[in-house]
């Protein structure tokens, strides 16, 4: 288990990390991160819009958040389930294992990949 320290520590980076999000709108913000993967090939990977979609979110403006990414709205309860069971991994063994299986695993991979194409094939049409 995580010492006492490094917990406030990664509480306090979590709040100061949800303060910089809402104080700054990232379409409008030169300082935040561009997706390499658009910028080379036009093509928006999985991730695209997730920072424009969290700073909406943080403005309950959820429509907007779908529209920048909605697998990462749609997603948010499944990871935070998942962080609940990392928390407990140590208290809930069994509940731990029967997460943490291939099958999980490589449905969360095919959602992941169905998204990025979904997404791609979907722009290249309109």
């Amino acid at each position: 288990m995580k010492s006492r320290s490094a917990w406030v520590a990664m509480i306090l980076t979590g709040i100061v990390v949800v303060l910089i999000y809402y104080a700054y709108d990232p379409a409008a913000s030169r300082w935040f991160p561009r997706c390499p993967f658009l910028m080379l090939t036009g093509l928006q990977c999985p991730g695209c819009g997730s920072q424009r979609a969290v700073h909406s979110l943080l403005h309950l403006d959820v429509m907007s958040a779908l529209h920048y990414n909605a697998l990462l709205v749609v997603s948010l309860p499944a990871v935070l389930f998942l962080c609940y069971v990392e928390l407990m991994r140590e208290r809930r063994p069994r509940l731990y294992t029967s997460v943490h299986r291939p099958a999980v695993i490589w449905t969360i991979f095919t959602l992941f990949m169905l998204w990025w194409i979904g997404r791609n094939v979907i722009l290249l049409c309109k």
